[in-house]
C-alpha cells in the first residue's frame, strides 16, 4: 500500500518527502518498529512517542506520523496530523481493508458487566450459526483460537489486524468490551459497529477521567460518535435504562437515529423480566422483549447477571435474532470466569469469585447473594494501589453494612505501602461500627471464636482467604472479590501468579488433609 493512498483519508496538516513509497506496517512502539513501516508518535499517559521519533528513524521507519514539530531526524516520508491517535484508527482500519465492514460487530462499555455480557452475546450468535469472536478483558478468542488479553480494546493497528485475522478465519460476528480509555484514545476509530451496548456508569477511573460527568461523556461516546459514523445501514443502541444517566443516553441516541432497546426491571423498557426465580443453582424465569416471550434458565446467579441477561437479549433483538436463539444461547453459556463463578467444595458452603473491584459493583454482588446464603456472607476483598483512593472507603463501607464478616486484605497493592490501602479500606469498614478481630487469633477456628459481625486486616492475600474459609460453616457464603479472573498479584513492580480460585482450592485442600 502506498503512502500516498492513505493520505487520501484526509485530516492531514502536511505531507513531505516520498510520499509514492509502499508501506508494509503500521507501529507505535518504537522498539518494534522495522524497516518500511509507518511509526506514530502517539502521546500517552506517560510518555510522548514524540521523544521517540529518532529511534523509529534509526529503525528505517519509512514514514512518521505526528503532530508537533521538533529537532529530531527526518524519515524518508513524513506526515504531520492534528490528531496521531485518531490518524492511526483510521489509516489501520484502510491498511487491513476494513474488516469490520464485513462483521456483525457489537460493541459493549459500561462500568460493569462488561464481559460476562459479551460472553452472552457469544453464546447467542453460536446459538444462531454466527461464528463468533470476543475481544475483551480476559482474552481474545475466535474459531477455537485464544490469545491472552493485554488490554481489555487493543490499540487501533492491533485491533484493526485481530479483526482482520478473525474475518480470514471465518468468523462472522464479534462482540467487544469497549472501554472508556478506548474511546478517548482513539483506539476503536476506523470501526464500524452494527450494535452499541451501555451496562451502566459507577465510579471507577478516576485517576484517569476529570470528574463522572467527564466519564459519563467517555462512554456516551460509542454512540455519539464511533456508531453515528458507522458505515452499517443498521445501527442499533441497547442501554440499560434504570442506570441514573441511561434516560439521558437512550434520548442522546434516539436522536442520532438509532434504534433504541432499553431494558430494565420495569415495565416501561423494551426488554424487561415477567417473572424470576433465583437461588444458588442459576436463575430461570421470562423475559419480554418487544411483545415477544422468551422463556429462560441460566446456571448464572445474582441479580447483575439477571440484567446482563436483559442486555444480550436486547442484543439479539437488535440483530434480529429469533427468540428460541436467544434462550438457547442464555442456557449454554455455564459460566463466566472469575464472574461469581464458583469454587466447588464438600463443606456445605458456597465459595464465590468475583471481579468485582468498584463500590457499586461490590454492592450489587453482595446485595445479590445475601439472599442466596442460608447462613453468614463473609467477604474478602481489597483495592488497587496506584488508583482512585476514593473509592476504598465506599467499597470498605460497603462490605461492612452488607456482609457478616469482613476480611479486608490486599488487591493489586503495584507500588503503594500495602498498610495504607488496606488502611484506606478499613476506615469505611469501621464506619459501620462492626468490631474489629485480631486476625492473627484465630488463623484456623475463627467460627469457635467470633460469631457477630465484624471485620479484621490481613495483608497477606493467601492467608486472609485462609481466614474466610476456617470462618465459614455449613451454610455460609464465602465471597472472593476484586480480581476475579486474574491469575497474579502485583507487588511492586513485580507480578507474581496468584489466582483466588487456586489458593481457596488449595485452602480447602490443606484443611481437609489437616
Amino acid at each position: 500500500m502506498q503512502i500516498k493512498e492513505l493520505l487520501a483519508i484526509g485530516e492531514i496538516a502536511g505531507a513531505e518527502g516520498n510520499l509514492d513509497q509502499e508501506v508494509n506496517g503500521l507501529a507505535y512502539d518504537s522498539r518494534k518498529v522495522s524497516a518500511g513501516q509507518i511509526f506514530f508518535a502517539v502521546t500517552g499517559e506517560k510518555a510522548d512517542g514524540h521523544d521517540f521519533i529518532p529511534e523509529a528513524v534509526r529503525r528505517n521507519a519509512a514514514v512518521v506520523v505526528f503532530s508537533r514539530d521538533g529537532s529530531w531526524p527526518r524519515a524518508a516520508a513524513s506526515v504531520r496530523v492534528k490528531d496521531v491517535r485518531r490518524t492511526m484508527g483510521l489509516w489501520a482500519a484502510h491498511f487491513f481493508y476494513q474488516p469490520s465492514r464485513s462483521l456483525k460487530l457489537v460493541g459493549v462499555t459500561g462500568t460493569n458487566g462488561k464481559t460476562t455480557l459479551t460472553y452472552l452475546i457469544e453464546s447467542m450468535l453460536e446459538a444462531a450459526g454466527m461464528e463468533p469472536g470476543v475481544i475483551g478483558t480476559i482474552n481474545y478468542r475466535y474459531r477455537g483460537q485464544e490469545a491472552p488479553s493485554h488490554h481489555t480494546t487493543p490499540e487501533s493497528p492491533d485491533l484493526q489486524a485481530m479483526l482482520a485475522e478473525m474475518a480470514r478465519a471465518g468468523a462472522q460476528s464479534v462482540a467487544m468490551e469497549v472501554s472508556s480509555h478506548a474511546l478517548v484514545q482513539e483506539r476503536v476509530r476506523g470501526l464500524d459497529f452494527d450494535v452499541g451496548v451501555f451496562t451502566n456508569l459507577s465510579r471507577d477511573h478516576l485517576d484517569y477521567h476529570r470528574d463522572m460527568d467527564d466519564y459519563f461523556l467517555a462512554k456516551s461516546r460509542l454512540f455519539t460518535d464511533y456508531l453515528q459514523v458507522s458505515a452499517k445501514a443498521k445501527k442499533a443502541a441497547v442501554i440499560y435504562g434504570e442506570d441514573p444517566r441511561g434516560p439521558e443516553l437512550i434520548a442522546k441516541a434516539r436522536s442520532h437515529g438509532q434504534d433504541v432497546w432499553s431494558y430494565g426491571a420495569g415495565s416501561q423498557w423494551d426488554v424487561r423480566p415477567l417473572n424470576i426465580e433465583s437461588d444458588v443453582t442459576g436463575l430461570t424465569g421470562t423475559i419480554e422483549a418487544r411483545g415477544r416471550k422468551i422463556t429462560f434458565a441460566s446456571p448464572l446467579i445474582g441479580a447483575a447477571n439477571l440484567q446482563n441477561i436483559l442486555g444480550a437479549v436486547g442484543v439479539a433483538g437488535a440483530l434480529g435474532l429469533n427468540a428460541d436463539v436467544a434462550e438457547r444461547g442464555i442456557r449454554q453459556l455455564k459460566t463466566v470466569p472469575g464472574r461469581l463463578e464458583k469454587v466447588g467444595n464438600d463443606r456445605g458452603i458456597s465459595i464465590l469469585v468475583d471481579y468485582a473491584h468498584t463500590p457499586d459493583a461490590l454492592e450489587k454482588v453482595l446485595g445479590a447473594v445475601r439472599p442466596l446464603a442460608r447462613g453468614r456472607v463473609i467477604a474478602v476483598f481489597g483495592c488497587g494501589g496506584d488508583r482512585d483512593r476514593g473509592k476504598r472507603p465506599l467499597m470498605g463501607e460497603i462490605a461492612g453494612r452488607l456482609s457478616d464478616f469482613v476480611v479486608v486484605t490486599s488487591d493489586n497493592p503495584r507500588t503503594e505501602d500495602p498498610l495504607a490501602v488496606v488502611g484506606d479500606v478499613e476506615a469505611g469498614v469501621a464506619k459501620t461500627g462492626i468490631k474489629k478481630v485480631d486476625a492473627a487469633s484465630f488463623p484456623d477456628r475463627i467460627s469457635e471464636i467470633e460469631t457477630q459481625p465484624g471485620y479484621c486486616v490481613e495483608v497477606d492475600r493467601r492467608q486472609a482467604i485462609r481466614i474466610a474459609l476456617g470462618a465459614a460453616r455449613s451454610g455460609d457464603l464465602v465471597l472472593i472479590a476484586g480480581k476475579g479472573h486474574e491469575d497474579y498479584q502485583i507487588l511492586g513492580t513485580t507480578k507474581i501468579h496468584f489466582d483466588d480460585r487456586e489458593v481457596a482450592r488449595e485452602e480447602l485442600d490443606r484443611r481437609a488433609s489437616a
